[in-house]
């Protein structure tokens, strides 16, 4: 048998099998802890928004000696640029074309309730975080597996499942995507972009953790402000159709158009299905990803960093996703029979005038896969440091800068499919922990907002009424 059969064999092996796992069970999981955990914290997500939002985006770091490597913001920068990549121009897209407008709100549920799983993955990883010879900062799901839960062999399965997947959605997937779209765009080989890439990949992950940090900090910020703009520019100038759009959004995702121009038609539980899982690949709450980055912010409270972790997934799927989602709706494009990043490309080209459109998608494509390989690349270093030891750190990030050329050159469905089981075996032994410590994240968020109240802040927008009242 040749070694093409062989993969062809394990791709649709794999298929079959992410059938099963990424199916109504594990999306009922990832979604029903977002909503016990919502109910068990008191609604914590939609109570201290506003003072979350305050923390990550106006005061941004600590006062005082905050144990930590890098800042509230980096640590929130970092854990965006690995969320903030193709699922938010190619998944709605691809949830769109298949489930029709409605799926965009089924993709807000796991959003909304997935705030309160990423603020509890947060509280976890700071509240049993650890330290390495060097004194850096070492927490996420495997810690609070083994050091709370007493499960360590829980951790190491994780550490498994995550090493693997930082190989596969967190880098050749993305420098696959990357390469792509600049053929297509520019025309220039896979092999240069590959090489350069790879150089830029190496330049930055080298230096680790902070390297990282100082270059998401600006990076991030940037591709979502560009990205929106751009949206809300398509948005406003199509501005009387706004109103027709929110409503198509909320009218289908109970009553789906049947069959329409390009439109094969959608049930209302495909329309459920699509939104919910490609909600959840999005914002990546319950994987068990961002918490490793939330563990190295400098701060003194778990609470206070995971109120800074969960605007992730509300910047994530509520803001970037919806501004894709409005304007692939807006334009009159969903039922052209078009799909993935095609669609959203032919969406802004209506809303922007010339070949505007393209660039513009293939740009954001291009920084948002750039940024995923740097945020994965730091979870797969601690993921193979907690397997194997500091000893291992240097030789993963160069064996991953080399995969990153690898992944540039290759046609890679097997790794597509290998990255996609990996998720789900990484979220199995996440959200065991989350739901054995919820009670420890209860007591320490009731005890942050207790001694909120016993300071007698008069609110303000540091501290916001709802915290005192």
């Amino acid at each position: 048998m040749s070694e093409f059969s062989i993969a062809a064999t394990i791709t649709e092996f794999l298929v079959w099998i992410n059938g099963y796992l990424w199916g109504w069970p594990m999306l009922i999981l990832l979604v029903g802890t977002g909503f016990f955990l919502t109910f068990y914290l008191g609604g914590v997500q939609f109570r201290l928004l506003g003072h979350a939002l305050y923390l990550a985006l106006i005061k941004r770091k600590e006062e005082g000696a905050a144990e930590g490597d890098i800042t509230h913001f980096q640590a929130l920068m970092t854990a965006l640029a690995a969320t903030v990549g193709t699922g938010n121009i190619v998944g709605v897209a691809t949830a769109i074309a298949a489930g029709g407008p409605g799926a965009l709100f089924w993709m807000w549920i796991p959003g909304l309730v997935g705030m309160a799983t990423k603020y509890a993955e947060a509280v976890l990883a700071v509240q049993y975080r650890t330290k390495d010879s060097e004194g850096r900062m070492c927490g996420g799901p495997m810690y609070y597996l083994s050091r709370g839960a007493n499960m360590p062999w829980l951790g190491v399965l994780f550490s498994i499942f995550a090493a693997l997947a930082a190989f596969g959605i967190g880098n050749m997937v993305q420098s696959n995507s990357v390469a792509e779209a600049v053929e297509t765009t520019l025309g220039i080989e896979r092999v240069y972009t590959g090489l350069f890439i790879a150089f830029a990949t190496g330049l930055v992950i080298l230096g680790g953790i902070r390297s990282i940090a100082k270059v998401t900090q600006y990076l991030v910020p940037s591709m979502i402000v560009l990205y929106v703009v751009a949206a809300m520019y398509v948005i406003f100038t199509n501005l009387p159709a706004g109103p027709h759009v929110f409503a198509l959004v909320i009218s289908e995702a109970f009553k789906p158009t049947a069959a329409v121009g390009g439109f094969l038609g959608a049930t209302m539980v495909q329309t459920m299905r699509q939104g919910v899982a490609r909600g959840v690949f999005s914002n990546e709450s319950g994987l068990g990803s961002a918490p490793i980055a939330a563990a190295a912010a400098q701060t003194k409270s778990p609470v206070t960093q995971a109120l800074v972790s969960m605007t992730q997934t509300f910047i994530d799927t509520i803001i970037v996703c919806s501004m894709t989602g409005f304007v692939i709706i807006e334009m009159g494009v969903w039922d052209s029979g078009l799909n993935g990043a095609s669609l959203t490309v032919e969406a802004f080209s209506v809303g922007l005038s010339g070949n505007l459109g393209g660039y513009v998608v293939s740009l954001a494509l291009v920084f948002f896969a750039y940024s995923t390989i740097l945020g994965w690349s730091y979870y797969g270093e601690k993921s193979i440091e907690y397997l194997f030891g500091e000893i291992a750190v240097m030789p993963y990030r160069v064996i991953f800068t080399i995969m990153v050329f690898v992944g540039a050159i290759l046609h890679i469905d097997l790794v597509w499919q290998l990255a996609d089981t990996m998720n789900a075996a990484m979220a199995i032994p996440n959200l065991i922990g989350l739901l054995l410590l919820a009670g420890v994240t209860r007591r320490l968020t009731r005890e942050y907002i207790a001694a909120k109240k016993s300071d007698g802040l008069s609110g303000g927008p540091a501290e916001p009424p709802e915290l005192i009242s």
